[in-house]
């Protein structure tokens, strides 16, 4: 499993991170603005659920879980 987010559409409100904190870090931007960063892009298999979750409630929709 791979896991791919859209940075231009990312509006940074943290629900991936609350949802599976070991794949993806808010990181804060110049000017107010954040954005997701991906700290495992292939999660291993006991974290497909917290990356499911986080592909579920993104606000935005701009997580998608690859299958490999």
């Amino acid at each position: 499993m791979r896991v791919v987010v859209d940075l231009d559409l990312c509006g940074g409100h943290g629900v991936c991170q609350g949802e599976a904190p070991e794949i993806f870090r808010v990181v804060d931007l110049p000017g107010g603005y954040a954005h997701v960063e991906v700290i495992l892009e292939r999660p291993p298999e006991e974290l497909r659920e917290q990356a499911k979750a986080a592909e579920r409630y993104c606000p935005n929709r701009v997580i998608t879980i690859v299958e490999d």
